[in-house]
Formats: C-alpha cells, structure tokens, sequence
C-alpha cells in the first residue's frame, strides 16, 4: 500500500517523453472541493489506502493538492472529429496527475478532468460540470461491471463553483483512470506535422506499455498495427453485443489500449434500432449503433496511415500490407460478433445458419419496437423451460413475429447438447438483467444537480451487479415510461 506521506507513489513514463509530447500545467485551485463519491473497490486494486485519501479526497482529487511525485501535464492530441481532421486537440481540461504501479505490477494513469485551463483549452475554462462527470462515473463503472474494457472512475469532487455552459451549471471534477491515454489521435498529431521520428517514439514506447511482446516481433510495427486492432475490433463487438452506443467516435477518441474512453454522449439502447441515435452533436448519425464497426474501421485505417513509413521501407509494400490489415476487420468484427451473439442465443456450436437466425431475431426487435436489454434477458427463461416464452413475446409489439422466430430458435437449441439449465445459466452471464438506462442516469443526474446525491448512490450500487436479478433493484431495469425517454445526450464539454 502506499505510504500516508506519499499516498500513489507515481513512477511517470509518459512524463519523459521530450516535451512536445505534452505540456506542464498545474490544476487551478477550487473555491470549495467536497469528496462526492471514492471507488474504494478500485482504490483497493490500484494498491492505494482508501481511508487515507477519503481523509483527503477533496482536496487530492480536485487537484487543490498536488500530490508528490505528480508529472501534472496535458497530453498533446490531434483527432478526425465528425471526419474533420484537426490538427491540434490535446487535453484541454484534463491534467495527467501521474502514473502508479498497482500490486499487479500493471500501470495506470491517474488523470484529473475538468481540473482548469490548459494550454490546449482553446479559450475554454477547463472546468466540467457535474452532470457529465457523474454520467462517466456511473457509465465507465457499469461498462467495468459488464466485463467491458474501460477507463475507470476513481472519484468525483464537487467544486462548489458555478460553470457555464448555456446556463449555470454545478461544477465538478472526475478522476479517471486508463490503461493509457494516448489515443489514435496522438499518432496523427505528429503525422500531419510529418514528424517521422515522434511518430516512432510514440509507437516504441506504446509497444513497451502495451504491447510488449512486438519487440520481438519480424516486423515489430506491423505487429503493433495488428496488435491495435485486434484489441478495438474485439472492443466494438462487445459494445454491440450489450447496445452501447459511444456516441463520438473520433479518433481522439479511440485509445491504443483498446479501452473505452471519454463517455460523453453516450447512451444504452432501450427500444432495438440498428440506427439509433442519442447524441445532439450527430445530426448526421455518423456514430449510430449500427455504424460503430464501420467508423472503427475508419479511425484504425487512420491509424495506419501514421504508421507507413515504418511497416515496410519499400512504400508500395507499407501500403499493400496496411491495405490488407484494414480490410481484414469486417470479417474479424464479424466472427467476434457472431461468437458473442451465439453465446447471448445459448448457442456453442457454429452452424453456417446462426448469422441469419441472428439477423432475423433482430429484425423482428426492430418491428416489434422490443427492448434490446429485456429481450436478451427474457431468452434465457426461454431457455431453461420449453413452454417459456410467454413473457419475452410481450416484449414485442406483434408477439406473432417472435413466435415466428421462437420456433426456428427451437430447432436450432435441439441441435445442442447442453442441457437447459446449464444453458440458461451460461446466458445470464452474458446477457445482463441491469444497465444504466438513460432515463434513470438522468433522474440521478438531476437530483444531484438539486444537492441529493441518494439517486446517484443507489443506481451506482445497482450496476455493480448487472447480471444478478434483485427484487431491491427490479424498478431500474424497466425501460422508460413514454414521458421519461431521454431522445438527446450531450458531451458536456
């Protein structure tokens, strides 16, 4: 554990790269800092003394005190945002405390947001707001609970100051915590300033963090290309495996590490669309649900485009082989998808014609208007008991069309050898009871902008058992009531 003195002992990596990479800033002190919420949980996995920081918490995690040791630098960043390219983003109001070396020996970034001005605000104050940072809290610890690569939250402050944005807001600040936060964004910030040599800094020390065995590989940027990939394809199957819809998909967006990260407009699917949207940013419907695998194809070949000088000396041969990674992912998201969607079925075999039992379960929630969270969930009663069903089917507005479906589903299930009760308690593994429905984010969003913070707690104690079914908690996993849908998500920025 670390030390009272001393409460992370930071060993800083990032911090030692030549300065372009960043810029030092300190954080901005708060009028008056009170510890909303400490992941005690994740305090205890990082090795830190969560009754020395709750002490100390406010002051800690508002950045009024910095702690020892702390590198405190903005990271440099470009992004394509909304298929825009530019050129220069980097953190414009979150601060890189340091890095820690948990137990495990695995290293994390402590990262304050919304803790003031950088030099990369491009004239914003840097401050968040409460409701955006409480969103992440509860988002990125569900998304943790669901076996979802993620960014962590380690504690929300209120800073007992009013921010503006197009009315007066709660201030607040989030401490999160990742893997890493350098992002594809980070490799085109030193692409379009055709720094060849940054780029294979960048790409050297992402290898020593993350990917540590591509040292060793024939070809070890080839291998780190492979490497990334394989990590986000593997991460957007398991978002449309639960209908996660990110919402801002830009390549500043998408780490390295394969976590998800900045939860801004992010929302969960109530009622199935494979085009739904919730972020009031994108009127074009660039990052819907079904679009996802599409866009993550789209940044990684961004990616790769900053990665061609080095794949191969010859650049005919760069390009061929960068060529072939990025057309290769349809087919791999597929296969994961397929894999993960047979699991959520009780289905362990692969038959050529689960893709189409698939498709036209989706289908029939699509014209059924039934609820993509419910539905899972209801099959796995299915499952277990031959005359179940009767309840999934009133999911849909037509039930005659899931019948359709049902009986297809049947005869396939005969076709396994598992027995019902085993199979139906491998699908509650993988097909939650729980998630954090937007309208009840936004009811704990808006009574902690009143000074209750109990709606907050409570739906935060939910979600840290999304696959366990609790009369305590049954009233969270209804989807909304007509006048309580939440149609609009915003970044918060």
């Amino acid at each position: 554990m670390a030390s009272e003195k001393d409460p992370f002992q930071f060993e800083n990596s990032y911090e030692r790269l030549p300065g372009h990479f960043h810029a030092r800033v300190r954080p901005t002190p708060i009028q008056a800092p009170r510890l909303i919420s400490l992941n005690t949980a994740l305090c205890r996995e990082l090795g830190l003394d969560p009754v020395a920081l709750s002490a100390d918490g406010a002051a800690f995690f508002s950045g009024n005190k910095l702690p020892e040791g702390a590198a405190s630098l903005a990271q440099a960043y470009a992004g394509h945002q909304f298929g825009n390219f530019v050129p220069q983003l980097g953190d414009g109001r979150a601060i890189l405390l340091g890095e820690i070396l948990t137990p495990s020996g695995a290293r994390r970034d402590i990262q304050l947001k919304g803790a003031g001005p950088t030099p990369f605000s491009r004239r914003g104050d840097g401050r968040a707001a409460l409701g955006p940072v409480l969103r992440e809290y509860l988002v990125s610890e569900a998304m943790q609970a669901l076996g979802i690569p993620t960014t962590r939250a380690l504690a929300a402050v209120s800073t007992g100051e009013t921010i503006w944005r197009e009315e007066a807001l709660p201030g607040a600040v989030f401490t999160r915590v990742a893997a890493s936060h350098v992002r594809v964004g980070t490799f085109e910030y030193f692409a379009a300033k055709e720094d060849d040599a940054s780029v294979e800094q960048l790409a050297l020390y992402v290898m020593d963090r993350h990917y540590p065995e591509c040292r060793c590989a024939e070809h070890p940027f080839r291998a780190l290309l492979e490497k990334i990939i394989e990590r986000q394809v593997s991460l957007i199957s398991r978002w449309m495996q639960i209908g996660f819809i990110h919402g801002v998909m830009n390549t500043d967006n998408m780490t390295v590490s394969g976590e998800t990260i900045d939860y801004g407009p992010c929302a969960f699917m109530d009622t199935y669309h494979p085009q739904t949207v919730f972020s009031a940013i994108d009127r074009g419907r660039r990052y819907a649900f079904s679009n996802q695998p599409l866009i993550a194809q789209w940044n990684l070949a961004r990616l790769a485009e900053t990665l061609l000088p080095f794949l191969s000396p010859v650049p005919e041969e760069a390009l061929e082989f960068a060529n072939a990674r990025i057309h290769e992912i349809p087919s791999q998201w597929k296969s994961l998808w397929l894999d993960g969607m047979r699991g959520k079925l009780g289905l362990l075999k692969a038959l050529p014609e689960d893709e189409t039992l698939i498709e036209k379960l989706l289908a029939a929630m699509q014209s059924g208007e039934a609820d993509f969270t419910l539905t899972f969930r209801g099959l796995c009663k299915a499952a277990e008991d031959p005359s179940g069903g009767g309840e999934v089917r009133l999911l849909f507005k037509e039930p005659e069309s899931y019948d359709a479906w049902a009986a297809e589903w049947k005869e396939r299930l005969a076709l396994e050898e598992e027995s019902p009760c085993k199979r139906a308690a491998a699908m509650r593994k993988v097909n939650p009871a729980l998630i954090p429905r937007n309208h009840r984010v936004a009811q704990a969003l808006e009574a902690a902008a009143q000074g209750d913070f109990s709606v907050f707690e409570r739906l935060k104690t939910a979600l840290e058992n999304p696959f366990e079914e609790s009369e305590a908690f049954e009233d969270l996993t209804q989807p909304p009531a007509p006048h309580e849908r939440v149609l609009r998500t915003f970044c918060g920025t």
